[in-house]
């Protein structure tokens, strides 16, 4: 055998010998040993890895939760039995974990839209007629209809209803924030479920176009803001609240006109009367020919 060619290969193989010993001792003296809670932190997650505590990933909160940086209720999938589970493995006393769902802030659907002229023919996802001609409705700020939102939701927490706007079932709501990203116009937003008071609308028109182009919009008259010492504020001709100093008692909700702002309940009392109003149509159509 070539004397070269042994050489060779006892060079390589000393070679490797001394890097594998490197690689050895800097095992051992570099080695980070890794706190057997976050795995169990990491187990007692939910696994979705959606990313709405604010980190990479489950594990990524784990890490950061043992460490301190984050509460250990913030993951809003898991919910309170998950805060329960991660402070018997850290041996603190749990929290409250304030449930978090999504909240739909547009009540401009098929029925109190005004619709273009023209009739949208094309892929009927929101993000492409956002993109491309705005969708069927002249608001250009409301709801497409699209369902985007509703393919986004792992957890079958939102559907469209009858009226082209989506409804979130609170029970379902994890507040993991997907369909709050797949939303191109930004109508959906994550809130503590005990909040009861909203702007249903998140229109910037002027007053005269917010009229002509929606029956519910908020037309930008500012009288809650004026009456709610802070509570309420104008930005770009729109109502928005401020949490921070928002006290329901002071709103008057009479004096909107379209009731922009009102209750969460109140929106959804309205959308089950125009269920109702709609079934209870035909019934009297039939009576009044019967009479004829």
């Amino acid at each position: 055998m070539d004397l070269n060619f042994l050489i060779a290969i006892a060079t390589m193989g000393g070679l490797g010998f001394v890097f594998a010993g490197a690689l050895a001792i800097a095992d051992k003296k570099l080695r980070v040993e890794e706190d057997p809670k976050i795995a169990q932190v990491n187990d007692a997650l939910p696994g979705a890895n959606c990313g709405a505590c604010g980190k990479a990933g489950c594990y990524d909160f784990a890490v950061n939760v043992v460490n301190g940086s984050v509460p250990m209720n913030g993951c809003p999938v898991g919910g309170q039995d998950t805060v329960n589970d991660i402070a018997a493995i850290l041996g603190i006393e749990a929290g409250v974990a304030t449930k978090i769902v999504a909240r739909v802030l547009c009540r401009g659907g098929n029925i109190e839209a005004a619709q273009k002229m023209v009739e949208y023919r094309g892929p009927q996802s929101c993000a492409t007629m956002h993109l491309v001609s705005g969708g069927s409705k002249l608001c250009q700020y409301g709801c497409l209809g699209g369902g985007d939102c509703v393919d986004a939701c792992t957890f079958n927490a939102i559907h469209l209803n009858e009226n082209g706007l989506p409804e979130v079932i609170d029970d379902l709501c994890t507040g993991c924030g997907m369909c709050v990203t797949a939303c191109p116009r930004d109508i959906i937003e994550l809130h503590p479920a005990d909040r009861e008071v909203f702007v249903f609308c998140k229109s910037h028109d002027d007053p005269k176009t917010a009229k002509e182009v929606c029956d519910v919009a908020c037309t930008g008259c500012g009288i809650c803001a004026r009456k709610s010492d802070g509570g309420v504020i104008m930005e770009d001709g729109l109502a928005v609240i401020d949490w921070d100093n928002f006290d329901p008692d002071k709103i008057p909700f009479d004096k909107c006109k379209n009731s922009a702002i009102c209750f969460l309940k109140d929106a959804y009392k309205q959308h089950v009367e125009e269920e109702a109003a709609k079934e209870a149509a035909p019934a009297a159509e039939v009576t009044d020919e019967q009479k004829n």
